[in-house]
């Protein structure tokens, strides 16, 4: 009768020991392509905007009213080694200076009032020489749609007419048009003459 009931035990102690063992685990997956290709994106006049001196008085007070500056334009080029399908994304390195959502800042006004805000558009792009679309898509590319502003949060593309896939291109040419506007003076400190300071890094993203 003991040798059983001393088998049984065994088994339960055997049992009970490798499950105090076991482990559970999961898997790390590391993927992606490198690439022959590459893009290289410029901007023309060294993608500087200038407003120079723009007098107080010139601009809006009322809480309600933002000044809107003269939109300027740059020449956006983008040339790749071979056909690629890719997207330009903007980082704003003023980034929590922007006074109006989707928009980029302008810089900050003794560290808290915020001075303005700007925005970016593209609306009539060419790849390889033939007039093309602006897309644009959220960061994960999930869905593109036909929209020309260029934010912090998007991405943007070049898609045939009337289409919303994005196309490999080997030279892609715009025009970049840049809008400048200042909050409502009311709430800023401008004593003292103040840097319209906007800062934004475009990058190339690979599809």
């Amino acid at each position: 009768m003991n040798k059983p009931l001393n088998t049984l035990v065994g088994a339960i102690l055997l049992a009970t020991s490798a499950s105090v063992f076991a482990a559970s685990s999961t898997e790390l997956t590391v993927t992606g392509f490198i690439t022959p290709s590459a893009c290289d994106p410029a901007l023309s006049n060294g993608g500087n905007v200038h407003y120079g001196k723009i007098p107080v008085k010139d601009l809006n007070a009322d809480s309600d009213r933002y000044t809107e500056l003269e939109e300027k334009s740059l020449q956006l080029t983008v040339m790749c080694h071979a056909p690629t399908l890719m997207a330009l994304e903007a980082k704003d390195n003023r980034e929590g200076s922007e006074f109006s959502p989707g928009s980029f800042g302008l810089g900050l006004i003794n560290g808290s009032e915020k001075l303005g805000a700007l925005q970016m558009r593209v609306p009539s792009p060419s790849a390889d020489g033939v007039p093309s679309r602006t897309i644009t898509s959220p960061r994960n590319g999930s869905k593109w749609t036909a929209v020309y502003f260029l934010t912090g949060t998007n991405m943007m593309s070049v898609a045939k007419p009337g289409t919303f896939l994005p196309i490999p291109i080997e030279l892609y040419n715009a025009e970049l048009l840049v809008q400048a506007f200042i909050a409502p003076t009311s709430g800023l400190d401008l004593s003292n003459e103040v840097p319209i300071d906007g800062s934004v890094t475009l990058t190339v993203r690979y599809l």
